[in-house]
């Protein structure tokens, strides 16, 4: 049995699928349905059901929920431990997987094993319903807007930590203008002392200079003096 669709939704496409083998499924209207829907042929093959789990994989605008049962969920009916729920839902949504999308497929009574591809269509009706339904619920809408506050109070953090940063930078420039200022005011203190020592220094050369200047002179003219009166 072919998969059935849904009008549009935030959620795309949703499979039960054992093994890789998709047992019954529900896709989208929307353009991205056709692309959502060949994901969970490269999601399914990677899936261990060693023990059951939840994961999440993000794809481009799009995240693939999926929770697959082990072989322990289910002791008396061992091939329902290969069973796998799979949504492909728009990011917005967040990362979760709800489980009542999956609550009324018959996971005991049925060798799964032995379905054929699509061996559980009946199941597509349900699907088309669960999507629909969850799709015009308030749940889903709260969830994104408790996402979007989410990422606008990320953004407040941020901008906030970056004001603060730019109050402690702006207070060392401070800091260091005020530095400056007091090194320009020693440097000019210090070219005014240098340039006073400077002209002490020269008028102290020139005195000794014009000293040693007039020793010479009267030596030389006792020299002439002495032999003439002699």
């Amino acid at each position: 049995m072919a998969s059935s669709s849904t009008p549009t939704t935030p959620l795309l496409y949703s499979c039960v699928a054992h093994q890789s083998n998709i047992l019954s499924e529900c896709t989208s209207t929307t353009s991205a349905a056709s692309q959502a829907s060949s994901l969970a042929s490269l999601i399914l093959p990677k899936i261990n059901h060693t023990k059951s789990e939840r994961l999440t994989y993000t794809y481009g605008s799009n995240q693939i929920h999926y929770m697959a049962e082990s072989a322990s969920d289910h002791p008396n009916h061992p091939s329902a431990g290969g069973l796998t729920f799979l949504v492909v839902a728009d990011a917005a949504l967040g990362r979760q997987v709800r489980r009542r999308f999956f609550a009324a497929f018959p996971a005991t009574g049925n060798d799964f094993a032995d379905m054929p591809s699509h061996g559980a269509g009946s199941f597509n009706g349900t699907l088309k319903t669960l999507m629909v339904e969850y799709s015009s619920t308030s749940g889903s809408q709260t969830h994104a807007i408790v996402n979007v506050r989410q990422g606008l109070d990320h953004v407040k953090a941020i901008a906030t930590k970056n004001i603060k940063s730019l109050g402690i930078r702006g207070d060392e420039i401070h800091g260091l203008m005020d530095k400056t200022a007091g090194l320009n005011s020693s440097a000019q203190a210090f070219y005014m002392s240098s340039r006073g020592i400077r002209r002490r220094m020269w008028w102290k050369n020139t005195r000794i200079t014009i000293l040693i200047g007039v020793v010479i002179i009267l030596i030389i003219i006792l020299a002439m003096v002495i032999p003439l009166k002699a």
